[in-house]
C-alpha cells in the first residue's frame, strides 16, 4: 500500500519551540543561570507578538535545583505559546543560606522583564511554577510581591510582580516540617543548614520568614490564583502541609485550589499527563 499525502506549510511556526541554553540572569555566586525555550516563530522578523511566561523552579531542598529535569514537560508549554524559564539558585551548600534562593528567584523574574522584549515576554503576564522547595519558593513570590528585604540591586528599575502561581508539594511550614522530621537526618539536614549559623531564635524567625503558611496565616496577601498539588502518600513533605495552606488561603479570601493526587509519592507517578495538563489550563487561564 502506499500513500500520497499534501499538508499546508507552517509560516507562523505554532506548536513549535526552540531551546536557548546558559542565559546568566545574576553576578551572584559567581553567575546563575537559566534555560530559555520560547515559541519558535517568537523570533520571526516582523512578529510582533507578546507571549505569557512562566518561571520554573525544580526543587533541590534549597541546594542547587536541576534546569533540565522537567525540560521535555516544559517544551510542551512553549509549543502551546508561552516564554519559559527554568532556572536556578544560590546554594546553601557554597555559603548562600536563606533567603539568597528567595532574592535569586525574584531576580529571574526581574531579569526577564527587563529582557522582555528581546524575548518577546509580556512582562504583566509571567507565572511561577515550582516543585517541593521551588513550590515552597513559588509561594513565596507570590506572598512577598516586592517586598524591598528580597529586593537586590539587578534590574532595580523592575518590579518581581507574578500574575498566578504553582506550588506542587510544596513545604509549607518549615518549623513544623523541621519538628516533624527530627531524628530523621537525611531528611531535617536541609533546614538544618540552610538557615546558616545562626543563633537558634534567629534560625527560627528566618525559618518561619519562609513558611508561606504562617505568612498568610499573619494575615500576608498573595492577591493572584494559586495552585497547589500534592500527593497523599508523601512521606518527604506531608500533604498536610498544601491541605492546611489551602485552608489558611480560603480564610483569607483568596483566589486558590488544591489538586490530591491519591497514592503519590514525593515526585515519581505524582506526575501524569492529567496533572500536566490541569497545571497547563491553570497557566493559560490565569496569564
Amino acid at each position: 500500500m502506499s500513500n500520497f499525502t499534501t499538508l499546508p506549510n507552517n509560516p507562523s511556526l505554532s506548536g513549535c519551540a526552540r531551546l536557548i541554553r546558559d542565559v546568566c540572569f545574576s553576578k551572584a555566586g559567581g553567575g546563575l543561570y537559566l534555560d530559555l525555550l520560547l515559541p519558535w516563530g517568537a523570533e520571526q522578523e516582523g512578529n510582533n507578538q507578546l507571549y505569557p511566561a512562566v518561571v520554573f523552579l525544580q526543587g533541590s531542598g534549597w541546594t542547587f535545583p536541576d534546569r533540565d529535569y522537567e525540560l521535555p514537560q516544559l517544551a510542551r508549554l512553549a509549543q502551546r505559546g508561552f516564554v519559559v524559564a527554568t532556572i536556578t539558585h544560590r546554594n546553601y551548600h557554597d555559603g548562600y543560606p536563606m533567603p539568597a534562593f528567595l532574592a535569586d528567584a525574584k531576580t529571574a523574574i526581574r531579569f526577564l522583564k527587563h529582557q522582555a522584549a528581546a524575548y518577546h515576554i509580556d512582562k504583566e503576564r509571567i507565572s511561577f511554577w515550582g516543585t517541593s522547595s521551588g513550590g515552597n519558593t513559588s509561594l513565596l513570590v507570590a506572598l512577598t510581591q516586592d517586598n524591598p528585604e528580597y529586593h537586590t540591586d539587578e534590574y532595580a528599575e523592575e518590579n518581581d510582580q507574578v500574575c498566578c502561581s504553582v506550588a506542587c508539594f510544596p513545604p509549607t511550614d518549615l518549623l513544623t516540617l523541621l519538628y516533624q522530621r527530627k531524628g530523621e537526618e537525611d531528611n531535617i539536614v536541609a533546614l538544618e543548614k540552610a538557615v546558616g549559623d545562626v543563633s537558634d531564635e534567629a534560625a527560627r524567625a528566618l525559618l518561619e520568614a519562609m513558611s508561606p503558611l504562617r505568612l498568610s496565616a499573619a494575615g500576608q496577601q498573595a492577591g493572584v490564583p494559586i495552585l497547589l498539588a500534592h500527593g497523599d502518600a508523601d512521606e518527604l513533605v506531608p500533604y498536610e502541609q498544601s491541605a492546611l495552606m489551602f485552608e489558611q488561603l480560603q480564610a483569607n479570601g483568596e483566589e486558590v485550589s488544591l489538586v490530591k493526587v491519591t497514592d503519590a509519592p514525593h515526585e515519581g507517578d505524582f506526575w501524569s499527563q492529567e496533572m500536566y495538563r490541569l497545571i497547563f489550563d491553570f497557566l493559560e487561564q490565569h496569564t
